[in-house]
C-alpha cells in the first residue's frame, strides 16, 4: 500500500521528509500523519470526516416521532407538523427546516409538493361571520357505487369550518337541511359567498334562485363569484384541496355513513389541532366565535317605508307594473316586492325587504340589473 510504503521509509530516514513528501506529492503534516499512524498501527485508509460529537443532532426518538405523525398525516408540511407536536405538549423538537430535512431524508416529500409549496397574499374579513363561503368539493364514487357530494362551508376571517357534509346530491333541499343546522348551532352570517350552480344561483343570469330568496327572508346577502373564476372562493377552494390531499387520497369511504364519520374527524382535526398559515399557525376553532344574530322561529313581515308601491309576484315568476309584465324569478313567486322610481329617468327599481333586486327601464320595457344588494338602512351591521 502507498502509505504504509512511505511510512516505512519515513522511518528508515533513507532521505528528507521534505523531499520525501515531494516524491509522493503530499504535505509534509500529510506525511507526518500517515507515519503516526502506521506507528500506532491504524488503519492507513481515509477516516469519516464528520465530527466526534454533534450536540445539536435530533435524537433518534424525536425524528420516529416526527416520522411517525407525517405517516399518519403525509399532507402536513413541516411548520404545521412542528406547531402540532408542541401542541400535543412535546418538547425538545427541532426546527421547521431540520422537521423539513428529515421528511425529505426518509422521502416523504414529493418534487411536486415542494413546487406547490409557494406563498401567496391572502385578503380575509375582518370578524367572524361577516362572510360564509361555501361549495360542493367534487363529487366522488365510493365502494357501494353510489355517489358522495361533499358540501364544505367555512368562516371567510377565522377560516373555521362549520359545515362538511356527505350529500346524495346538491339540490336545494338538501343544502337547506344543512344550514338550518348550522344556523342553529352558530347563528347566521352578514353574507354568503357560493358560485353560480345549483342550487345557489342560476348560471344563465335569468333570476334569482329560491336558495337566494331563502336567504334574503333570513337578511343574508348572497354573494356570488365570476363565472370561471374560482379564485373568487379562494378560502373555500383551498379548503377542498387540503380535504383531497389529507385525507380522501388516503381514504377509501365505503358508504354515506362512513363518508360523514370521516368529514366529522377531519373536520375536528381542522378545526382544533391542524394550524393554518395564514393565522400565523394558530387554529381555526381559536379565531372563531358564533354570530350575535340568531335564526328566527319564523320571518317577519317587512314594512317598506312611504313612496314605496307594492307588486306580488305570480307563481310564473313574473310581475305587472303599469299593465307591463315583467318576469322577475319564479323563486319570488306568490311574495310580495316593492317599487319606486330609480334615480335614473325612466326607470324603476324593485326591493325586496332591505334588498334592492332589480332595476326596469319602464321606456324599453326591460330589465336593466336584476341582482341583490343590500340598500342603506339596513338593520343589521356586520357581525
Amino acid at each position: 500500500m502507498k502509505r504504509e510504503e512511505f511510512a516505512k521509509r519515513a522511518l528508515q530516514q533513507e532521505t528528507s521528509m521534505s523531499a520525501l513528501c515531494r516524491e509522493y506529492g503530499i504535505s509534509r503534516p500529510t506525511g507526518y500523519k500517515w507515519v503516526e499512524r502506521y506507528k500506532r498501527h491504524e488503519s492507513m485508509a481515509d477516516q469519516s470526516h464528520a465530527p466526534l460529537r454533534t450536540p445539536y443532532k435530533t435524537l433518534p426518538e424525536t425524528e420516529q416521532l416526527v416520522l411517525d405523525y407525517r405517516k399518519k398525516h403525509p399532507a402536513i408540511g413541516a411548520v404545521k407538523t412542528k406547531r402540532i407536536l408542541e401542541n400535543k405538549g412535546h418538547t425538545g423538537l427541532p426546527s421547521a427546516s431540520t422537521i423539513n430535512a428529515i421528511f425529505k431524508r426518509n422521502g416523504c416529500i414529493t418534487k411536486e409538493a415542494s413546487q406547490a409549496a409557494m406563498p401567496h397574499q391572502r385578503f380575509e374579513k375582518e370578524s367572524p361571520n361577516e362572510m360564509w363561503q361555501a361549495d360542493f368539493k367534487g363529487h366522488f364514487r365510493m365502494k357501494d357505487s353510489k355517489r358522495c357530494h361533499p358540501l364544505n362551508i367555512i368562516d371567510d376571517c377565522s377560516r373555521f369550518n362549520l359545515c362538511s357534509d356527505a350529500l346524495t346530491g346538491e339540490t336545494f333541499e338538501a343544502v337547506k337541511v344543512s344550514m338550518l343546522r348550522i344556523f342553529e348551532t352558530y347563528g347566521l352570517p352578514f353574507s354568503f359567498l357560493c358560485d353560480n350552480g345549483n342550487p345557489w344561483g342560476t348560471s344563465q343570469s335569468t333570476g334569482f334562485s329560491r336558495f337566494e330568496v331563502w336567504l334574503m327572508d333570513l337578511g343574508i346577502l348572497t354573494l356570488h363569484g365570476r363565472p370561471r373564476h374560482p379564485q373568487t372562493q379562494g378560502k373555500e377552494e383551498s379548503f377542498n384541496r387540503s380535504m383531497q390531499r389529507e385525507l380522501l387520497r388516503h381514504t377509501d369511504i365505503t358508504d354515506l355513513a362512513h363518508a360523514q364519520q370521516t368529514f366529522d374527524g377531519y373536520r375536528r382535526f381542522y378545526n382544533h389541532e391542524r394550524p393554518h398559515h395564514a393565522l400565523c399557525l394558530d387554529v381555526p376553532a381559536s379565531r372563531y366565535e358564533k354570530s350575535c344574530i340568531r335564526l328566527p322561529s319564523k320571518i317577519e313581515g317587512w314594512e317598506y317605508p312611504s313612496g314605496y308601491a307594492l307588486r306580488r309576484v305570480k307563481n310564473t315568476g313574473f310581475l305587472t307594473y303599469k299593465g307591463q309584465g315583467y318576469f322577475l324569478s319564479e323563486a319570488f313567486g306568490g311574495k310580495e316586492i316593492a317599487v319606486r322610481e330609480s334615480h335614473i329617468p325612466g326607470s324603476i327599481s324593485l326591493f325586496y325587504r332591505q334588498f334592492r333586486i332589480g332595476r326596469i327601464d319602464v321606456a324599453r320595457r326591460v330589465f336593466t340589473l336584476k341582482k341583490a344588494y343590500l340598500i342603506e338602512g339596513d338593520p343589521r351591521q356586520p357581525i
